[in-house]
């Protein structure tokens, strides 16, 4: 129990660094509602019958927000998954530089596959790789925990 809460420390410069981006990944999140909603007024698409009504048009739906609208919701069941994972594997004290990395990957590749699937959109397999890159930290991290408190 000690060194878990050791591990769990701000003095312990790894607990420090994933705090970081898991908050960066956090504000991702959270900014994600107001480019939706950035999207429904510039284009007019109002999912709900009483926001349309107040901008005087009909409830439609518009591919721009439908792509902020998906972008967000990937990162929904992405981000939470990599939180837990990371917590589980900075319990395994790995080496920093090596969980920097897989943090930071993880973070910019969620970043760049918002940026190519609802910002400026670019062709398969743009997105994919992004995808790619988060799934694949997130798997080596989860596998890492699992062996070292399982096996």
């Amino acid at each position: 129990m000690a060194k878990a809460l050791e591990i769990l420390s701000t003095e312990n410069e790894l607990f420090r660094i994933y705090l970081f981006y898991s908050c960066v990944l956090v504000l991702k999140v959270l900014l994600m509602a107001p480019l939706t909603a950035i999207q429904r007024f510039k284009h007019k698409a109002f999912a709900n019958a009483e926001d349309a009504i107040s901008e005087k048009v009909k409830p439609k739906t518009h591919d721009n927000v439908e792509r902020v609208r998906r972008a967000h919701l990937n990162d929904l069941e992405n981000i939470p998954v990599f939180l837990v994972a990371g917590l589980a594997y900075i319990l395994t004290n790995p080496s920093v530089w090596l969980a920097t990395m897989l943090f930071r990957v993880f973070t910019i590749s969620r970043m760049i596959h918002t940026i190519v699937y609802a910002v400026y959109v670019l062709p398969q397999p743009a997105r994919f790789f992004a995808f790619l890159g988060g799934l694949l930290t997130t798997i080596y991290m989860a596998v890492q925990a699992l062996i070292y408190f399982f096996v």
